[in-house]
């Protein structure tokens, strides 16, 4: 399906589901960017757990977001459980706003939802010249080193600075092995997940995708990426007001209330400290891809490069929607 078409579905859907006009674009903007940058864990696979969060009044689909403007710089948002597409969007405008007025913006959100991919609002800041730092929490999905229980939820850490070149750096990556969305995904599929991701509810290693959801995932670098999940728990919830220590519902689930979610938005002026950051950008980047390459590397890539060229690469091609999906969606048409 094209992507306008898709766009097109997806607005319809969302306004079923009583979003305004405006927010539904948002969201079907959000998700079909996720199926062409690639990542269809944090896309259309998603849809249908919204609709049912909605349905089941754990998503408040017109909310009256509460601003607290603490200094110039600094909002903290209270986005009375909406869906977490729209309080990121607002949430990274008024940090943009705040950084283009002051050179730095600080955003804290909570009584959000599940937003889907930090880096889609690190492009948006990257797109008008700032840089930004984003965070957010998860359901439980990790267990703290040491530990057998899950409590962190994969938590994503995100960076994102203009290049000088049309190609942004944007490092977007969850702190787990593998991002539960693609566990889902192979879970509904009834593909295996790769070795070394997870481990079972028993603590032994797994490939079954199921009992890696009921089970633990695995954090990366061992115990450096449990204190890299806690460390983002403590900026994202304990720090916005949102729920953290485990508290955070697990959307597909948990209908027992809302998830109550934390967002970070920082955003900077790249000017901060020197003039001449583009100059500077562009020669960090160039010393880097000068070095010797192994055998088979035909290019070093920096964060975001494989990402804009699969979004470039999809941009007018057919959006591959699995039958599963096809089947959710004409459900939540009729």
């Amino acid at each position: 399906m094209k992507k306008d078409q898709l766009k097109k579905l997806l607005i319809k859907i969302f306004i079923k589901y009583k979003l305004s006009k405006e927010h539904a674009n948002i969201c079907s903007d959000a998700l079909v960017n996720a199926e062409l940058v690639g990542a269809p864990g944090h896309g259309l696979s998603r849809l249908k757990m919204y609709c049912d969060r909605i349905n089941k009044k754990v998503i408040n689909p017109k909310p009256k977001f509460k601003f607290k403007k603490i200094s110039s710089s600094i909002t903290q948002i209270d986005a009375n459980n909406s869906i977490g597409f729209v309080a990121a969007d607002i949430g990274i405008k008024r940090a943009i706003e705040s950084a283009r007025k002051t050179g730095i913006g600080l955003v804290g959100i909570k009584n959000s939802g599940h937003y889907g991919l930090s880096g889609y609002y690190a492009e948006q800041a990257v797109k008008k010249n700032f840089l930004s730092l984003i965070f957010t929490n998860a359901p439980p999905a990790i267990a703290p080193h040491g530990a057998l229980k899950t409590l962190f939820g994969t938590n994503p850490i995100c960076f994102g600075t203009p290049t000088a070149s049309k190609i942004p750096f944007i490092l977007d990556t969850s702190v787990s092995m593998i991002n539960r969305g693609k566990i889902r995904v192979a879970a509904r599929t009834g593909s295996k997940i790769p070795e070394g991701v997870a481990l079972d509810k028993n603590g032994n290693p797994t490939t079954d995708a199921k009992k890696a959801l009921e089970g633990v995932q695995l954090p990366i670098a061992g115990f450096r990426g449990s204190g890299l999940a806690w460390m983002v728990d403590i900026l994202s919830g304990v720090f916005t007001g949102g729920n953290h220590g485990g508290k955070v519902k697990d959307p597909f689930d948990d209908f027992s209330g809302p998830q109550n979610i934390g967002h970070l938005f920082i955003v900077m002026k790249p000017n901060l400290f020197v003039n001449n950051f583009n100059s500077r950008i562009k020669e960090n980047i160039k010393r880097i891809k000068r070095l010797p390459k192994l055998k088979g590397v035909k290019e070093i890539m920096y964060p975001g490069q494989n990402k804009f060229n699969r979004y470039k690469s999809n941009i007018n091609k057919e959006i591959f929607i699995p039958d599963a999906i096809k089947s959710d969606i004409e459900k939540l048409l009729n």
